[in-house]
């Protein structure tokens, strides 16, 4: 779980996905066209990714990916990020971390 929080601080957006996930995939992309460059880390091509996925789930994130961290906080899941989307918040959420700047 260290690691999933050491490497969710470090970027104002940070997404944990796998390479093989469409949902995973389009929350990439929807935050690619609000402007932001997030870190993305792909569990299935990185030697921690096993541990760093039982954590995620250990966090609450079930299905484990994607999970979505902004400025540091763990922010949900795909279901969750298109909500947010949605009802306008994201952007908020966002620009607030200096993820996007408007």
């Amino acid at each position: 779980m260290d690691r999933v929080k050491d490497l969710a601080s470090k970027k104002a957006a940070v997404i944990f996905t796998k390479s093989s996930c469409c949902m995973c995939h389009s929350i990439k992309q929807l935050f690619y066209e609000l402007g932001a460059s997030p870190a993305v880390h792909e569990l299935d091509n990185d030697s921690y990714g096993r541990e760093m996925e039982w954590a995620l789930r250990g966090m609450g994130c079930n299905p484990s990916v994607p999970a979505v961290f902004i400025g540091g906080k763990f922010v949900g899941s795909s279901k969750d990020i298109i909500s947010l989307h949605v009802d306008g918040s994201l952007k908020q959420l966002l620009m607030d971390a200096r993820a996007i700047w408007f």
